[in-house]
């Protein structure tokens, strides 16, 4: 009984694990940190910038904790210099862009897909529409937001 019911969370801690090694890779290799100066030095908001490198991030590699943590290692020496930008809504575009595109390589969209039965594409029809829809509104709203606080 104890085994049956553990197999489901040991592939799914496998899965994370995953993660984080590429995390620390990206990191590790420059990659990243090259990216982000590359947007950060175009005439792109922040605001985007912290969303699209999360976004990259957690379509790689699936995992939207280590996308965020990724992408926050790589946004945050870059934006210490941006004036005029709330850190607070920095951080909010980071996570939005880092929870947007939930499909097969994310521990998340199998927890949906096994728990209400679903298949694939019923999953990817309903949850990762869902997380797009919930993540671009979002950053409409925290674009609205700074909009108002500049």
């Amino acid at each position: 009984m104890a085994a049956a019911s553990l197999a489901p969370m040991g592939a799914l801690l496998c899965i994370m694990g995953a993660g984080g090694a590429f995390k620390q890779i990206i990191v590790d290799s420059g990659v990243g940190a090259y990216a982000g100066h590359l947007l950060m030095t175009s005439s792109i908001s922040p605001l985007l910038v912290a969303f699209v490198v999360a976004s990259a991030m957690r379509i790689a590699q699936g995992s939207a904790t280590v996308a965020i943590i990724t992408a926050a290692g790589i946004v945050a020496p870059i934006v210490k210099g941006v004036s005029g930008y709330s850190p607070d809504l920095l951080v909010l575009a980071l996570c939005l862009g880092g929870s947007a595109w939930s499909h097969v390589n994310d521990s998340g969209f199998w927890l949906v897909n096994q728990y209400f039965g679903m298949t694939v594409s019923q999953t990817l029809k309903s949850w990762s529409v869902m997380k797009l829809i919930s993540a671009f509104a979002g950053l409409g709203l925290v674009f609205l937001a700074h909009a108002l606080i500049k």
